[in-house]
This record gives C-alpha cells, structure tokens and sequence, in this order.
C-alpha cells in the first residue's frame, strides 16, 4: 500500500478583474447636462452656429458611454476648464445643492416632429425635453406628483416647449434664449406640502414656455407627498 499521499491538484488563482476604463463608463444625467451647458456657452459665445449646436445636443442625449460625450466638446474650452465652486448658496429660483436628484430620467425628443405627454401620468424626478424646428409639449395639469421636486431641462433650437402645471403647485424657471424667448410665470403654492417644479433650459431662435393652467389643481396633495416620504422611510429603515 503507499502510503504517500498523491499531491492534489490546486485550483488556479481567481484573476483580478480587468479595470474599466473611464471612457467606458455609463453616462448619467449630471454628465450629459454638464456637456449640455458647456455646449449651450459655446453657442452663446459664437463658438459653433445654432445648426453645429443641434447636432451636438441630439448627440448628448443619445450618448450611452461618458466616451461617447468626449468628443461633442473636445474641441471646446467649457470641456477644459474647471467650473469655480460657488461659496453661497443656491442661487434664486433654484433648488439646494442635492435637491435634484441624479436618477435616469424620460427623454422627450421632437425633431421636425412633435411630441407631447399628457394626461394621467406618473411624472418622475427628472424630464430632458429637447425640440429641434419641432414641438415638445409637457402637460402636468393631470399628472400624478409622487415627488416634491420636479426637474424639467428643456433645450429649444428653432423649436418650442410648452410646459403646463396645476395652479396650486409652485413654479420656478432659470434659462435665456439666444435671440430666442424663455419664460417661466413663476407660481407659489399656498399650501407648504405642494410639490415644486423647476425648469431650466436655453431657447435657440425657439420659445420655452412655463406656466399655470388655469382651473387644474393637483387633488390631496398630502397623500401624494407623504407617499414618499413613507418611500424614503422604508429605504432608511431597510
């Protein structure tokens, strides 16, 4: 009999898993909005023309990957430079650093075309509405507001944006045009539970327009809030 035991076999050493590279990575919506607004500056600046600008921006909302964002502003100084950061708080008509939240939000994109939501819908945290010589038309007179903050980035080159909410919510608007109209009426709710919508965007030989529709109110407006706080509540406890 032998009584030496016959050396087992070792299983190979799990390898290290290959970094991703950083142009490979998802884009979120910070990032797109950041290429966003360093294309909008250009624009303003007379760095591209108004039919370069909507080409870049249809880019920026199709792109998957932060590598896909690149190139639309490589050649651009925005896409170099560091932003300064702002010492004081935020400045008016705007939410507080954090209020808007960073989750995928729903693409509305009218190019030589129309596009409208209506209706009885779940309106999420977050709206792109993008038109290009088309219409984007974003009617919350109805909609179900399960969020106390609403962010709407609207982006109008040779197009129009029409946005309509419920008299008893609150509006607030931050954008310009670029011999172009953005107007946003602004609206304070009476009630401290309404929900707030905010909208921020730039008007390219277009029109971005915000404001109340009369005889819509959003009904129980504490059932819709404090559904998610009781959200917020489960995910903390969780």
């Amino acid at each position: 009999m032998d009584l030496h035991k016959r050396p087992q076999p070792t299983a190979p050493a799990p390898q290290p898993a290959e970094p991703v590279e950083p142009a490979a990575l998802r884009a979120s919506d910070a990032d797109r909005d950041r290429v966003a607004d360093i294309l909008r500056e250009a624009l303003a600046e007379g760095r591209i023309d108004a039919e370069e600008h909507a080409e870049r921006v249809e880019g920026v909302y199709r792109a998957k990957t932060v590598g896909e964002l690149e190139p639309l502003v490589r050649d651009l100084p925005g896409a170099h430079t560091p932003r300064p950061s702002v010492p004081h708080g935020p400045p008016p008509n705007q939410p507080a650093p954090g209020a808007i939240p960073q989750l995928p939000g729903e693409n509305l994109v009218a190019v030589f075309s129309s596009t409208t939501r209506r209706g009885r819908w779940r309106v999420g945290r977050r709206t792109h509405a993008y038109a290009v010589f088309g219409n984007v038309e974003i009617d919350l007179s109805e909609a179900i507001f399960e969020y106390p903050q609403i962010y709407i980035k609207a982006v109008s080159v040779f197009g129009n944006v029409e946005i309509t909410v419920p008299e008893n919510i609150s509006l607030r608007g931050s954008g310009g045009g670029v011999l172009g109209n953005f107007e946003v009426d602004t609206l304070d709710a009476t009630e401290a539970e309404a929900p707030v919508v905010y909208v921020d965007g730039v008007a390219v030989l277009g029109n971005i327009e915000a404001k109340p529709k009369r005889g819509k109110l959003v009904k129980d407006l504490h059932k819709y809030v404090g559904r998610y706080v009781d959200k917020q509540l489960r995910k903390h406890l969780d």
